[in-house]
């Protein structure tokens, strides 16, 4: 019974494979359209999306052009090919501007931006155009079914950006380059005020600024010890309990005791 229904199954996929390639060579477009609407409701979105890219052009025009390109469009995205249903989902979008899928294809195009966001540890031109994308797509559709999404994705993106910030200016940390970490912390809390990492960017920056003001030439020691102190006093009025707090106020004594020598 075992070995029956194998060769049943067996001989089922090879007729499948067998009509499907018979489509795929044929020129009966109308036959196109119809196995590939099949499989793209089965979910085979690779075999569909072939032959939805043979009849694309001699659809142009037609009635049943708008749903072709929607499911065309979006059988890219399902391949997780987001360059392509980005692009294609835009064209849609252009072509049918009364489409009843407007708001949705948009919505697709925006997300496959969204989803070339690359992890934050590398350059993020990629998250900036989703963000830009998305932005958009908010813009066009405030009253959306898909804006609480749409905002949610935004959030995530624009966290990136001040995760990739925050870490090129901690690198400077690491290396000692104190003057281009300070600079960079000015930077990442003027861009990213409400920030979840804030306190270690504001932590950071007087650390930077500590060991550039204790290891500084003489003359140049006093000022350097002043923007110290400064920046201490800062990290302190917005983060009391803090758990750096004891390790600051340490540095802190440090840099009164340096301070004792100059008239500050």
């Amino acid at each position: 019974m075992r070995k029956f229904l194998y060769l049943l199954l067996t001989v089922t996929l090879l007729n499948a494979c067998s009509e499907y390639q018979k489509v795929l060579k044929s020129e009966d477009i109308a036959s196109k359209f119809k196995m590939g609407e099949e499989l793209y409701n089965q979910e085979k979105y690779a075999k569909a999306n072939r032959l939805f890219a043979q009849i694309v052009p001699n659809y142009r025009g037609k009635p049943q052009a708008e749903k072709l390109m929607y499911l065309y469009s979006n059988s890219f995205y399902k391949m997780h090919d987001y360059y392509t249903s980005g692009y294609q989902f835009e064209r849609f979008a252009s072509s049918y501007p009364k489409s009843e899928k407007l708001e949705e294809a948009s919505f697709l195009a925006a997300k496959s931006y969204y989803m070339l966001s690359p992890v934050y540890t590398k350059d993020q031109k990629e998250t900036v155009n989703a963000i830009e994308k998305l932005q958009e797509f908010i813009n066009q559709f405030p009253n959306s079914e898909y804006l609480a999404e749409a905002n949610k994705l935004v959030k995530e993106l624009d966290f990136k950006l001040e995760q990739k910030a925050f870490a090129i200016a901690k690198q400077y940390n690491t290396v000692s380059d104190y003057q281009a970490s300070i600079k960079s912390f000015d930077n990442f809390i003027f861009e990213f005020p409400g920030s979840k990492l804030k306190e270690e960017a504001l932590f950071y920056r007087f650390d930077s600024a500590y060991k550039l003001a204790i290891n500084s030439v003489e003359y140049k020691k006093p000022a350097r010890l002043k923007i110290a102190k400064d920046y201490y006093e800062s990290f302190k009025k917005s983060y009391a309990n803090s758990e750096h707090i004891e390790e600051i106020d340490n540095m802190a004594e440090d840099l009164d005791e340096a301070m004792k020598n100059y008239s500050i």
